[in-house]
């Protein structure tokens, strides 16, 4: 089970960062223009900072504390490896981020509505988990019997103006992805600090 979004304006306010597809338009920017008390921000512990990399990272990728903490405990388990670069694989290898990445939806909670309503497949075979891990060389599709479903009505077109990331490679008429390699750490959600948040599990 993911995690339960609130509302998002109100979210990435708190969170002073633009974590949602919703957040990261105009309409955002100038929702917040009008306010026209000037507000002293408050001085934010090395805890506070850590806390807020946690919620930034779990509201991004639609994480909760359970699922969140497990990959922490993963990453903390390899030996010789960099746990932030590790954490940010894990979590951009979850088949919902994959589905997201490929263009195939136009937000990570889309892309988790279609992987648990059963639109998408994994090497032909139908994933119903948003959190699966996706390998290199899996091929992730829309089902064929869901593509003239509304949702995916204009999806051909607007992957043709879409540019996704250079690990994977999306087959627009066919709406089909494969993952070609790793997602690199900084190369995407560079706004997330995960050595921070790595820092803030070893206090709990």
């Amino acid at each position: 089970m993911g995690l339960r979004i609130g509302p998002k304006y109100k979210i990435a306010r708190r969170l002073d960062d633009k974590i949602f597809s919703k957040t990261q338009t105009t309409k955002f920017a100038i929702s917040g223009s009008d306010n026209k008390k000037i507000t002293r921000k408050k001085t934010v512990s090395e805890y506070g900072r850590q806390l807020l990399e946690k919620q930034k990272a779990k509201y991004t990728y639609g994480v909760n504390e359970r699922q969140f903490a497990n990959y922490i405990k993963l990453v903390r388990s390899m030996k010789d490896k960099n746990t932030s670069a590790e954490m940010f694989k894990l979590l951009e290898s979850r088949l919902d981020n994959i589905v997201f990445r490929l263009g195939l939806a136009n937000s990570r909670l889309l892309a988790r509505q279609m992987v648990s309503h059963g639109h998408i497949l994994v090497n032909n075979r139908r994933i119903t988990v948003p959190s699966a891990q996706i390998r290199i060389g899996d091929i992730v599709s829309v089902r064929s019997q869901s593509r003239q479903k509304g949702m995916f009505l204009s999806l051909e077109e607007r992957l043709k103006t879409y540019t996704s990331p250079n690990w994977v490679d999306i087959d627009e008429k066919n709406m089909t992805g494969e993952v070609k390699g790793s997602p690199e750490y900084g190369e995407n959600e560079s706004n997330l600090n995960f050595a921070s948040i790595l820092e803030f599990y070893s206090r709990v």
